[in-house]
Order: structure tokens, then sequence, then C-alpha cells
């Protein structure tokens, strides 16, 4: 039931009155503080109170004269809205006290490595707690506890990981713990750690093992130039060094170093002694993945995301080379219609399709000028029939999937083709960038940015201590599982995460269809020799189950999990 009541307006069309209600009381506070707590209202709140609306009292009302008074109210916000409880509010503190100012950054320890993304050091606890902290919507869902993750075949660009334990082990390796970790990850060393390490500072098997799950190979590499993400990294390479943007020759010679390097990657790959491996062009991005992986017995590969003319050159390329691809999230949902009776069948709308084509010439033959006049070519009429893959282009939708020996003619196909290298802007010239766990031919191998820091927040009984790991660059999916392993002896098994995936490699988590004929055991052994810990190998072998989205936040407690996506 609404209540007209004189002088109040709910969508406050004339804020200025409602400005001079509140100066005017503002300047007679003294003179109404001896009145009567209904006379103190102003004229449309006490209209307000007697309709019997429920109303927000004022922050300095029945406040002493001269005394501390809590915060301005908003004169221009709804007289019926209600004091927000603060969600990020802990140790039953009211938020008052919550935001009181005093915490303050901790003395900042990172390693020797080169870092760009930094925090500032005059953050304040009001700001860098909110970073830190996980807030999970009630939107996400949360998974039932489990001991390990899904798999995650995205990239991610960043990890910050909190706890309440320090992550001093992470900082400033020595000379013999660095070379250790080296030799561990060239020689794939398999490395068990307890399920709880007492003190993990003084371990030097931990340390050895963080330096060896920080280690990627990378081509090509150009030090003064960030190669991942391509996809929108015009504006950070934009005044950057490239003398190989107006020169031929140059341009030559690092697409046939490339040719070289991507050719032995698939081949290590074929032999299953490489999982998987990432080609990331300024356009799209492409997954290889091994026999074995994603339910598949074959050799896969995912390009994400496409666009018709990609796709039309892949069929062009096809009657000469074969490559043949499908669109796994396009039929997926073409078969969804079907089950639910509200797609036609092939044949019926094919045949619709040419009547409405021969229709729509028709009148040219009754005017006798069907000579005169030139229809559309073959192509045209094509391209108006595919129109809604058009509309797909540059969409999660568009993934294209390639099995089998496809995978070699697509192997083919990229090397050859002219648009894979952008001709202008930036990126001009530039080889795609090939990211990979193991070493291949012409790779060069680089170490993922990590960095910890410690933070005091504000707790019942005065200041606690906050502890951070921030890791930085392209982390691969058998990184984050190793990194997890670590936390979880590192940490006692307690930990949050948040996790910053590279968004057009999200649909690498889609459900390929199944091969009745994978055995898992057979598959287990013939990838034993692969590069990865035999538990990575486990948690990447299973079927994704993640769809279009990724893994976004991890809390771990008492060594059991909870993700959202």
């Amino acid at each position: 039931m609404a209540f007209s009541v004189p002088g109040y307006s709910p969508s406050f069309k004339r804020p200025p009155e409602v400005v001079r209600l509140r100066r005017k009381r503002s300047r007679s506070h003294g003179a109404a503080a001896s009145r009567s707590p209904e006379l103190r209202e102003p004229t449309p709140r006490r209209a307000a109170l007697a309709a019997g609306l429920p109303l927000r009292p004022f922050p300095a009302a029945g406040g002493r004269v001269g005394g501390p008074t809590a915060a301005r109210r908003n004169p221009f916000a709804r007289l019926d809205n209600r004091l927000r409880v603060a969600a990020e509010a802990q140790d039953g503190l009211p938020r008052g006290q919550q935001e009181a100012p005093g915490s303050f950054l901790d003395t900042n320890q990172e390693n020797d490595l080169p870092w760009e993304e930094t925090l500032s050091e005059r953050t304040t606890v009001t700001e860098l707690p909110q970073a830190l902290r996980l807030s999970f919507s009630e939107s996400d869902s949360l998974s039932s506890e489990n001991t390990e993750l899904p798999v995650d075949w995205s990239i991610k660009t960043r990890l910050l990981v909190t706890s309440s334990q320090p992550f001093t082990w992470a900082d400033h390796l020595k000379a013999q713990e660095e070379a250790q970790g080296l030799v561990q990850h060239c020689r794939a060393t398999e490395v068990t750690l307890p399920q709880s390490i007492k003190d993990p500072k003084l371990s030097t098997e931990l340390r050895c093992a963080f330096q060896q799950s920080l280690i990627y190979w990378l081509h090509p590499t150009l030090s003064w130039l960030p190669l991942f993400p391509r996809i929108g990294a015009d504006r950070k390479m934009t005044g950057k060094t490239s003398p190989w943007s107006s020169d031929e020759t140059v341009q030559h010679i690092l697409m046939s170093d490339w040719s070289v390097s991507f050719t032995s990657l698939y081949n290590l790959l074929k032999t299953k002694l490489c999982p998987y491996f990432y080609v990331c062009t300024y356009q799209f991005t492409v997954l290889f993945r091994a026999a074995g992986f994603a339910g598949s017995s074959v050799i896969t590969a995912l390009i994400s995301p496409t666009t018709r003319g990609l796709r039309e050159a892949m069929k062009n390329e096809g009657k000469s080379l074969g490559i043949e691809f499908s669109l796994p999230l396009i039929e997926e949902s073409d078969q969804k219609k079907k089950a639910h009776g509200t797609s036609m069948e092939l044949g019926e709308e094919q045949t619709l399709s040419d009547e409405d084509e021969e229709e729509s010439f028709s009148w040219l033959e009754e005017m006798g000028v069907q000579d005169k006049i030139k229809k559309p070519d073959i192509l045209s009429i094509k391209l108006r029939k595919e129109k809604h893959e058009v509309q797909m282009d540059h969409r999660p939708e568009s993934v294209v999937l390639v099995k089998g020996v496809n995978t070699f003619t697509l192997l083919n196909f990229l090397i050859n083709c002219k648009s894979l290298v952008a001709t202008s802007g930036a990126q001009a010239g530039l080889p795609p960038t090939l990211l990979s766990p193991v070493a291949f031919r012409g790779a060069t191998m680089q170490m993922l940015k990590a960095r910890s820091v410690n933070v005091k927040t504000q707790a019942l009984s005065g200041y606690r201590d906050q502890f951070s790991l921030e890791i930085t660059g392209p982390i691969m999916p058998h990184a984050l599982h190793s990194m997890t392993m670590l936390l979880k002896s590192s940490q006692s098994g307690s930990f949050s995460a948040v996790l910053y995936p590279h968004e057009p490699t999200a649909v690498f988590n889609i459900c390929l269809p199944l091969d009745k004929t994978l055995e898992k055991e057979a598959v287990h052994k013939e990838l034993t020799n692969c590069g990865l810990h035999p538990k990575t190998l486990e948690q990447l072998s299973q079927i994704p189950l993640l769809g279009k989205s990724s893994l976004r936040k991890v809390e771990m407690s008492d060594y059991m999990c909870n993700w959202r996506s």
C-alpha cells in the first residue's frame, strides 16, 4: 500500500529541497536540542513516520552538541534505506572498528627475479586486504569438498595465494637450491613431499621443488617484449623496438626458426614425450594435447577464438590437405535443440533454403532481364547462408576441434598460413609464442615471477599477520597443480587462492566426445616419460568438467578444497 506524504519525494526529483532541510536542521541543532524527539525531526520525516513508513535515523539524531557524531548521511539516498552489513566483517567486530585506520604493510620480501606488477608500499589495510581477501559471491557455485581440484586447461596470468602462515620459504633461494631445482626440472625428477612440513623455511627439498615448478619453456625469446599474452597485447608492445617489422629478411629468418621449433614440439607430442603445448598468436590460441588427455585416444588440437575467415581457409586447404574439424559447442547446441524438437531436419532445412533462393530470382525471369543482371556468385550465397557462423566469431562458441592425423595437417597449415603473423601494428612480423612444460628445439628456459608480501590486518586482540604469495606469468596447468601440492605441505593444508585466467583459453575446458577404446592404465604407462609428476599426470588425465569457464577461486582447509569458477 502506497502512502502520499506531503513534502516526501521517493524519486527525489527536487533534491535541493532536501539539502535545504538538512542545512536548516544543522544550523538550528543547538536550539532544537531541548525539544522533544518528535519536534526535532524535519517535516517530511515526521509525515513519513506518521504514515508508518520505516525510516533510517539520521546519524546525528540524539547526539550531544559538540560531541562526536557519525558520518553525515547522503541527502540524495532513499529515506527508507537500511544500514548495510559489512560483508567483509570478521572476528565479530562492528564495521566502524573494522575499518579503523592503522593497518600497514610489513616489510616486502621478494626474490631476485624481475618484477613488473608491484604493489604500492603506501597501500593501507583498507585497500590491500580487500585485494587479497577471497570475497566469494553468492552467484558462484561452490563445489563439494574434495582433496583434488578439477583439471583446468586454461592459462593463468596471475596466482594470488593468502595464508595465515608465512611464505618465507619462497624467498631468496640459495645458489645450490636454485641449481638443484633446475636439474630436477631438466631430468624430470619426481619429488614427493610429506603431508606437512614443520619448518618450511629450512626445508631444502621444498625450496628446490618450488624452483622446479616455476620453470617453463618459451619460443621466441625477446627480453624487451612481453610475449604472453599475445591477444590484445598491442598496447604493451607499442613503442618497443622491433627491427624485423620492416625487414623481410629478418622476418623470414624468424619464421624459419619458429617452424623448426613448432615441428620439434609436435614430434615430442606425437611420441608422448611432451604432454601438451600452446601456440599463442595475436588473434587466437591453439592447445595441442597428446593422446590420452581429455578422454581422447588420439592427438587433439583446440583453436579459440576463431573467425569465419580462418574456418573457410581451413576448409579450402582441406581440399588438398584434408583438414577436418568440428565445432563442439555448436554441435552440442544443435543436439539439445533436436532433443527438444525445436530444430528442423537437415534435408528439410536445405530444401527450404533452396526454394527461397529460387524465388528470390524468379522475378528477374518474369521481367525478361535475367541475362542482363549479374546474379550473386556462389560464394556470396554461401556467406549469406552461413550468417549464423559469422555471428559467433571471436566468441567461445567458435572453438574448433581437430583430431588425429588432421592435427599434422593443421601443423602444416599454420606454418604456411600468411595471416598467422600480423602485417601491421606493434606485433607486425613477430611469430606466434610457443609455450611448453618441457624443453624443445630453439626454446629458452624461463621463470615465473614470485613475490611474497606480509600484511598487518586488524583482529579482535590487536593486529594479526596475513601472508600472501603472488606468482605472475603464463601459469600452465601442470604448474598450477604443482603449486597446489607444494602449498598443501608448506601451509599445513590451509590456504586461499585467487586465479586470473587468460579468458580466450577458458573454453579449452569443454568436455570432448569420449573414446570408448581409451584405457587409462595403458595411457599412464605410455606417458610416464612426458616430464610430469605422476600425480600431475593423473590429474590432467581427468575428464574436463568446467565447460567454458575456469577455476577462479580456491579455498583449502584441513586438506579439503572448495573451488569456484
